[in-house]
């Protein structure tokens, strides 16, 4: 895997490409991988990721592939139709899965997402709008819906 960090409004990122797709961007705290060479495809995805933090992208443009079970596919497929801007609840994303007893293993699939903000994990929350569980803290999460509801701008 090939790695490029950025820094962006909620700390330092890395973004890792495999074999031509991005499969991971996630907070750092501290650079762990060796970034090797900077590819086209990671550059492609940061200046993504820079637009979206501006306000000027909202919807990524990028092929993405991450290792997981054929459910936390289909999990990771239903967060790229949550529109800009909005949210769900984990009811709601396991009613859409087609069966409302996976609320439990929906939000556990949603919590393994490895490519934060592009699929966005973000945009679902707790019943009642809590803001449950984001592998970036809370607080990123909540910097996230308030950005794209219009909140913020960088």
């Amino acid at each position: 895997m090939s790695a490029l960090y950025m820094d962006s409004p909620l700390g330092r990122i890395v973004i890792g490409e495999t074999e031509g797709h991005i499969s991971k961007v996630s907070f750092v705290d501290k650079e762990e991988e060796t970034p090797g060479e900077s590819t086209p495809l990671l550059r492609e995805c940061a200046a993504q990721l820079g637009a979206y933090f501006r306000k000027d992208l909202r919807a990524f443009d990028l092929p993405l592939r991450q290792e997981g079970s054929p459910f936390q596919q289909l999990v990771w497929q239903n967060l790229l139709t949550i529109p800009f801007g909005e949210t769900i609840t984990y009811l709601a994303l396991a009613k859409r899965l087609g069966n409302v007893k996976s609320i439990r293993a929906a939000g556990t699939a949603n919590g393994r997402n490895n490519i934060a903000i592009i699929v966005p994990c973000h945009r679902v929350i707790g019943s009642g709008g809590a803001l449950t569980g984001y592998a970036g803290g809370i607080w990123r999460k909540q910097f996230l819906l308030d950005l794209e509801k219009g909140g913020l701008l960088f």
